[in-house]
């Protein structure tokens, strides 16, 4: 009778596994510039996400390189007058050679992209075109993953340089995520304006810093991950 039960336990806790295994993943990537590339994931975004689908469920890739213009993302970047900067697209390669060795073989439910970068496109005067840049990676996003439902958040600039002295178009590529974001049903923005005082990595005391404190990234991460289960549970609910 013993090994009976043992053995429907262990049948039992065999398929729990494998339909664990089988069902589909909620996937987000994470990527942009410095303040993404400082942000560890593992210490609240994850976390988060985790306990909303349950582990199994998620796949999280992270892919971040500190002051890149969108343009190394966005492979038909065009500068809005003449000529400028050539589009490459090479961390975008790379950010996806992770996601599908990651995706390989899996069956996926959503898809949300997270995004934390525009620092260098307004230092480089190009937040006219920001907003179209934005829309055209996450359709560049869309074909090479084959859907049309993509989710993202998008991470607002601080209040880091609001007189736009040393970043000219700050003011600019902000107004540009937050309008990109609210014009879509799948879009959504973090507020950071709060995050960049405190005592950074280096124990150093920043007010109105260009990257964030310690516990500035905690809860940059959390935003990020409380918008994204959002934009998922309303999709899939």
């Amino acid at each position: 009778m013993l090994h009976r039960l043992f053995a429907v336990c262990v049948l039992l806790l065999a398929t729990s596994a494998a339909t664990a295994a089988d069902s589909p993943k909620h996937l987000f990537i994470l990527s942009g510039q410095s303040n993404m590339a400082g942000l560890d994931p593992n210490i609240s975004f994850t976390p988060s996400v985790e306990k909303a689908f349950g582990k199994a469920n998620v796949i999280v890739i992270k892919d971040a390189h500190g002051g890149q213009p969108i343009r190394r993302w966005y492979k038909k970047w065009k500068p809005a007058k003449g000529d400028g900067p050539k589009a490459t697209g090479d961390l975008y390669d790379r950010l996806m050679t992770k996601v599908n060795a990651a995706i390989k073989d899996k069956k996926i439910a959503t898809v949300t992209f997270l995004w934390m970068q525009g620092e260098r496109d307004a230092r480089e005067r190009h937040g006219e075109v920001y907003a179209a840049s934005f829309k055209g990676l996450i359709e560049q996003l869309s074909t090479d993953l084959g859907r049309k439902d993509i989710n993202f958040v998008i991470g607002r600039l601080s209040d880091f340089d609001m007189d736009n002295k040393r970043y000219p178009h700050w003011t600019m590529v902000r107004k540009a995520q937050v309008g990109v974001a609210e014009a879509s049903p799948r879009g959504a923005w973090v507020d950071t304006d709060d995050l960049n005082d405190g005592k950074n990595k280096q124990g150093k005391e920043i007010k109105n810093d260009l990257h964030y404190s310690v516990e500035g990234y905690r809860t940059f991460g959390q935003r990020l991950a409380d918008k994204a289960i959002g934009l998922v549970k309303r999709k899939t609910d």
